[in-house]
């Protein structure tokens, strides 16, 4: 082993400082290893979580994912089916806690063991715009299936089922983009 690797600080991976670090990480995290970013990540993970219902394969996930890692998310968890699209995830899945809950009834065990207030996504009727609400420090972002939005057992474990207002035509934003919106919400009432 050349003597430089002896040296090196023990966040860094010896074998990307040698041949170049190509992975979709902030220049912060360049160079570092695997291990090492997301110990980094957990000491300073945010109170939410994001929750999604996946009855049928939805494509959205990977966004979802992707999103959480962006905005510090504590977790994500899947709730039903346990294989999700991760492709729109470009790998960030790695660096974040992805758990598999097979039931609703499972992801409220969960929250109410973890004292996490459920906090339901969705455009239907009977919700809540989320632009004025204040979302809880400590909690979970539950979103529904792309198209069905949230089941109905999802939707009575939510304290409040949040609508994201829109002025178009469109009925819908996808569940990807609704995510990204409401993990802004709560960064900026909590972080920013």
């Amino acid at each position: 082993m050349p003597r430089w690797v002896e040296r090196l600080p023990p966040h860094l991976d010896p074998e990307l400082v040698t041949n170049g670090d190509t992975r979709n990480v902030v220049d912060g995290y360049r160079f570092w290893r695997h291990e090492a970013i997301v110990a980094d990540l957990d000491s300073r993970r945010h109170g939410f979580h994001v929750a999604v219902e996946n009855w049928q394969h939805d494509l959205n996930i990977g966004t979802m994912v992707r999103n959480a890692n962006a905005f510090g998310a504590a977790a994500v968890h899947i709730v039903g089916r346990r294989r999700w699209n991760r492709r729109g995830a470009m790998v960030t899945d790695r660096y974040l806690h992805v758990l598999h809950h097979p039931t609703v009834a499972d992801l409220i065990a969960w929250a109410t063991e973890a004292n996490l207030a459920i906090m339901g996504i969705d455009n239907g009727p009977g919700t809540e715009p989320i632009e004025g609400s204040i979302l809880p420090e400590r909690c979970v972002l539950l979103f529904g299936q792309e198209g069905p939005g949230l089941s109905a057992e999802a939707q009575a474990a939510c304290e409040v089922v949040l609508a994201i207002t829109q002025f178009g035509s469109t009925r819908s934003i996808n569940s990807g983009v609704a995510s990204g919106i409401a993990m802004h919400r709560w960064v900026c009432q909590h972080v920013l």
